[in-house]
């Protein structure tokens, strides 16, 4: 189609020669083909409207001399007038050359050539109009009536035939002869969004037949799921799930669009994604092993292409956080075992990450964490590819919590292990040790943490002790972003669990995030624990209200 302006002749010859080639026939072909064209037939007649709504109706036919003859054939295509939004463009523009006050025979004419189309698109939609057709007065309804009666009847109809299908699907007696379900799927395209047509969408989503091929047409599938993600329509759990299997990118664009809208929203609040992740049903469909492979397969091509970045391996863990709560409700369904979601993953350390930490006396989650860490260190010996050691950090971050709790152990308590916690940290934050890098960032993580154990001992409490360690770290010791990351991490989780140190937390919050990169860090590392610690029935109130303030003071 010619680019440019609505009134060029060349985008007019465009969409007259595709009038006529689509008629009124309702083949297949054509069918797929206005479907096919339809978006932005849609965009062209609107342009049009916007032209000539400041136009007086001979202005407007001078300006588009074949607008009459195209607007006309596309009244008559029952899959062009039968999309909503569609349709009110065609009676925009219709409007828009009717005459108020006709002063020739030409424009009365006119007139009544765009009354008679206005009369047939109204009575093709499912609006209604206030004019009693004697053909449809003779049955004794109205109009609007007659329609929608005839609308609810057709419905009926086909879902009891694909239910018949559906029954027997290997039977030769089958109601549907091939080819009708994929046209019936084509069909409701333009009427998606009628509160009428729902449950003839479930019916088609559940629907399978013995054919090898699919059995539903690619349009009909994507436009569904556009009016899901678009919020048009609300269909059930199962219809989706099934939508989803059977259309994968159907499912690929639906786990962007949530992971895009997570990576937008997550400085501000956690809650809000957890909340966008409960309205997706991904992490209830997630439940099916083929379609959680997927969701993770997208999540791990983003980490990777995005090299770790913090925001990602976020939206990792408290979409697997969700998930694992899905998946462990107490259900009468036979679910499939946890090893089927996770194939790569070393089975002993996926169970040990899956234990709930949760109420666990402090010693035993001490030698819970030195377990996890001893699995990890054989995962990254000599002898293991780089594609295991990848594939136990990416099971590590799905369970991230664990990261977090060593994170506490390490500055509440006087445990000799630190040495193991430090290595689970270092691992976490930076999984490549080519060059010994991650062995540097212990090393200067080390450093840190002892320095935060001398200060929770001492006696004075000063914002100026803290401020030189991160300044001392970043000109003379010449951090890495790995190294950073987790100091900004110990620090947030020190000044959170030293009550003694929170008078002066928001001074040295506000030192720390002078950038926006380490607002944004210390504002996941927050707003993780907030959600770590909001627990009901526990005693974190005073832990809860400083790690709020700090968050809202960001």
């Amino acid at each position: 189609m010619a680019h440019g302006t609505p009134s060029s002749s060349e985008e007019f010859e465009f969409w007259l020669n595709k009038a006529i080639t689509w008629g009124e026939k309702t083949t297949l072909e054509s069918q797929q083909d206005v479907c096919h064209h339809l978006p932005k037939l849609q965009e062209f007649l609107l342009q049009i409207y916007e032209i000539m709504n400041h136009m007086s109706p001979s202005v407007a036919i001078h300006r588009f001399p074949v607008i009459g003859q195209l607007l006309g054939r596309l009244c008559w295509n029952s899959f062009v007038i039968g999309h909503e939004d569609t349709r009110k463009a065609l009676l925009n523009c219709l409007s828009c050359l009717h005459s108020n006050e006709p002063h020739s025979a030409v424009e009365l004419k006119a007139n009544k050539w765009i009354q008679n189309l206005l009369c047939h698109l109204f009575s093709s939609s499912d609006l209604g109009f206030h004019e009693d057709y004697k053909a449809i007065d003779q049955l004794g309804c109205m109009t609007s009536d007659y329609y929608e009666k005839l609308l609810k009847n057709i419905i009926s109809s086909l879902i009891v035939l694909l239910r018949k299908d559906k029954t027997n699907p290997n039977s030769d007696k089958k109601e549907l002869l091939a080819g009708h379900v994929r046209s019936i799927s084509i069909a409701c395209v333009h009427v998606l969004t009628l509160p009428e047509i729902t449950p003839l969408l479930e019916e088609l989503l559940v629907y399978h037949d013995s054919e090898p091929t699919e059995a539903l047409d690619d349009i009909f599938l994507e436009s569904v799921n556009n009016a899901i993600l678009w919020k048009k329509i609300v269909l059930s759990e199962s219809a989706v799930l099934s939508l989803w299997l059977r259309h994968l990118p159907s499912l690929e664009k639906t786990v962007l669009d949530l992971f895009q809208k997570l990576i937008g929203i997550q400085s501000k609040s956690l809650k809000e994604m957890e909340q966008i992740i409960k309205d997706s049903f991904l992490v209830q469909a997630a439940c099916h092993p083929s379609i959680f492979k997927i969701i993770d397969g997208v999540f791990r091509n983003a980490l990777l292409e995005c090299d770790g970045n913090f925001r990602v391996i976020t939206v990792i863990r408290v979409f697997t956080h969700h998930f694992i709560k899905e998946y462990q409700k107490d259900n009468m369904q036979a679910r499939f075992p946890l090893r089927a979601f996770f194939p790569c993953s070393n089975l002993a350390l996926l169970m040990a990450l899956l234990r709930v930490s949760l109420g666990l006396p402090f010693d035993v989650c001490l030698q819970h964490l030195q377990y996890i860490t001893k699995m990890l260190k054989n995962e990254d010996g000599d002898k293991r590819s780089h594609g295991n050691v990848f594939e136990s950090w990416f099971l590590l971050i799905h369970f991230g919590d664990w990261v977090d709790i060593a994170a506490e152990q390490l500055l509440t308590s006087e445990s000799e292990t630190s040495d193991d916690l430090l290595w689970l940290l270092a691992f976490y934050y930076n999984p490549s040790n080519e060059n010994q890098e991650r062995c540097r960032t212990m090393t200067e993580a080390r450093e840190v943490h002892d320095t935060l154990i001398r200060l929770r001992r001492s006696v004075s409490i000063s914002a100026s002790d803290l401020k030189n360690i991160i300044e001392d770290g970043i000109k003379e010791n010449n951090w890495d972003p790995c190294t950073l990351h987790l100091v900004r991490h110990l620090f947030v989780t020190f000044l959170i669990f030293s009550s003694e140190w929170h008078l002066i937390t928001k001074d040295v919050i506000i030192y720390m995030t002078q950038t926006e990169e380490a607002a944004n860090q210390v504002s996941d590392v927050l707003g993780r624990t907030l959600c770590r610690l909001d627990i009901p029935g526990m005693k974190n109130e005073p832990l809860i209200k400083i790690a709020y303030e700090l968050l809202s003071s960001l």
